[in-house]
């Protein structure tokens, strides 16, 4: 497999990492991440070692969920890469069978339910954007750059994709934009310089604060925000580098005080805005970043 796609999904803020195999158009995923969750364990050698345990079982039984298991490289928290067990889509509704539980019952729904729902699908579509020449048709830091980038994740999905909101929205306790002058408020968060760090980090919690769309803000601006670093620093930010938790909390802040967004976004800059797997790890962090705990 040459230059496979990673995508990492997130189950009770554990990762679960897959590799794309563009040859046979399907994803595999790690078992050992699988086995993590399903045990609730951080040690890696302990992990190793029950799924050495399981997967002996399973061969003695005559299980064909052994001779399924695929070795295929994954990057390490050493920065190496690692031949390591994996199974497709079946196999890993099948291993997770092997875990009685309530909690093996809710991975398997969520597993097979994230692909299929609208944040699945418009992630698809965002993973697609990376290879699309229409990516570098988006304009940078206006309004209608926003409005493409939400039109683009979400055409098809939701009927208001790039539109402009007509209404009041609200979360947790804080009021975006009134919509009622949201137009004008658009206009001046369009004409506010982003030639360094200060001013563009500066441009993305107003945007934030306008909240343009119903929905689908954050992932659009996350997209919007690399966009403008890359033309102006020839940066990006390595969200992975960003805890949801750290985000959300600095987000919160933002309105009042950004500093703490600003010391986040500072210490998570790359120069690798042309790599996919950075890209790729962005957007599985941004979507998760929007998951309801």
């Amino acid at each position: 497999m040459s230059k496979p796609k990673i995508s990492i999904r997130f189950f009770d803020d554990r990762e679960v990492r897959a590799l794309w195999d563009e040859q046979n158009t399907r994803w595999w995923f790690s078992v050992l991440d699988i086995v993590s969750v399903l045990t609730d364990q951080d040690d890696y050698t302990k992990t190793r070692n029950y799924w050495k345990y399981l997967k002996a079982k399973l061969k003695k039984e005559k299980n064909e969920l052994v001779s399924a298991t695929t070795q295929l490289k994954l990057l390490a928290s050493d920065g190496k890469r690692y031949l390591t067990d994996m199974l497709d889509y079946n196999g890993i509704i099948a291993l997770g069978k092997e875990f009685p539980g309530k909690k093996a019952n809710r991975f398997i729904e969520w597993f097979t339910y994230s692909e299929e729902s609208i944040d699945g699908k418009s992630k698809t579509k965002a993973y697609a954007l990376f290879e699309s020449s229409f990516i570098n048709s988006i304009e940078v830091g206006t309004i209608k750059g926003m409005q493409q980038i939400h039109a683009y994740l979400f055409g098809g999905l939701y009927d208001f994709a790039g539109q402009i909101r007509q209404k009041n929205i609200s979360k947790g306790g804080f009021q975006f934009a009134v919509s009622r002058y949201l137009g004008d408020t658009l206009k001046q968060i369009e004409a506010m310089p982003e030639t360094t760090f200060d001013e563009i980090v500066n441009k993305y919690v107003e945007m934030n604060i306008a909240h343009p769309f119903m929905e689908g803000n954050g992932r659009s601006a996350r997209i919007w925000l690399d966009l403008i670093l890359k033309k102006h620093l020839r940066k990006c930010v390595d969200w992975s580098k960003i805890s949801k938790q750290d985000y959300m909390n600095a987000m919160k802040q933002s309105p009042t005080k950004s500093d703490a967004l600003k010391t986040l976004l500072e210490q998570a800059l790359t120069t690798k805005i042309n790599d996919r797997e950075m890209f790729i790890k962005g957007i599985d962090y941004s979507y998760y970043y929007e998951e309801n705990d």
